[in-house]
């Protein structure tokens, strides 16, 4: 099977599990966002944890806005500017009771953020896991979101396979390699955190191992009892070299995690509250801002970083 047969397999399981159904309600909020900038929404995609809960109240929504161009989500001014030199903006939004925030991305810069062209794991960690395409503005942008979507779990399985053992089981192949992106940012989440994505849905990541190895291109047999048996070896000059990128990888976007909280504390009302309750929520530590924290945040938020390192809240 040629390299186009071997996408067309993934593409296929993308396309179904971003058209499945939504609440009803999320689909409300997405369309809200998508109006709120007009013309300039291409496409709204709904992701996280929110996906597999039946009660929305009192969780925070998350969503990424696709817009053509940052010019013509926010004209000429800072926003635009600081969404396209350190994407993505992240934003706030309430609708009939339920509480969102969501990220934006141009299509130019989610086509390159969810590929392997990218470093940086942030976009294709997250779209490597389940999402639904809950708004679009028409045809062609579905089409370029699930071209994108399938590039997502490639890149990962891709990048975390050096680092892998030459026989690997289903679940430690996903959840090794999930590990891996959340050691390469800031996290709030427990270490146990890449494991439990795995096994929140494990059947969906069964299913997608064979196309997703065939997409990467990697020669691997799925044996009886889930077990992945690579053809190829990792040399040890070759393991050497992916545990210096993935080292750089994680300087590098621990980095960006600190730069992207200082941008939001000027874009994101009230973003060093949903840092704390983020904290609060996913790391189980009580973190109780001052009234100077709050009155200027980016101080704050900095202020807060070695206490929480040091009590393991982020790492």
């Amino acid at each position: 099977m040629g390299e186009d047969g071997r996408a067309a397999l993934l593409r296929a399981l993308v396309a179904d599990e971003l058209a499945e159904p939504v609440d009803p309600r999320v689909a409300k909020v997405a369309a809200a966002i998508a109006a709120k900038y007009g013309a300039a929404s291409q496409a709204v995609l709904f992701y996280g944890s929110c996906l597999r809960e039946i009660q929305l109240d009192g969780l925070m929504l998350d969503f990424y806005l696709i817009v053509s161009s940052y010019q013509s989500a926010f004209g000429q001014g800072w926003l635009a500017f600081a969404n396209r030199v350190l994407p993505p903006n992240v934003f706030p939004f309430e609708q009939d009771g339920l509480v969102a925030k969501y990220a934006v991305l141009s299509e130019a810069d989610f086509i390159r953020l969810a590929s392997s062209s990218t470093r940086n794991v942030s976009v294709w960690a997250r779209f490597a896991q389940p999402s639904r395409l809950v708004w679009t503005a028409s045809a062609l942008a579905r089409h370029a979101v699930i071209s994108a979507v399938t590039e997502a779990a490639p890149a990962l399985i891709g990048a975390a396979r050096p680092m892998l053992a030459d026989s690997v089981r289903i679940a430690d192949l996903w959840s090794q390699a999930f590990a891996l992106t959340y050691s390469a940012e800031l996290r709030a989440e427990r270490r146990t955190r890449a494991g439990s994505i795995f096994d929140a849905d494990a059947d969906r990541y069964r299913r997608f191992t064979p196309a997703v190895l065939a997409a990467t291109g990697l020669d691997a047999r799925i044996e009886r009892g889930g077990m992945v048996r690579f053809a190829d070896g990792v040399s040890p000059g070759d393991r050497r070299a992916s545990a210096r990128l993935w080292r750089q990888r994680r300087r590098e976007g621990k980095l960006l995690t600190l730069a992207r909280l200082a941008k939001a504390t000027t874009t994101y009302a009230g973003g060093i509250d949903y840092l704390a309750w983020k904290i609060n929520r996913h790391a189980g530590q009580v973190i109780a801002l001052s009234p100077w924290q709050r009155r200027w945040p980016i101080l704050g938020a900095i202020s807060l970083l070695p206490r929480l390192l040091l009590r393991g809240a982020v790492r």
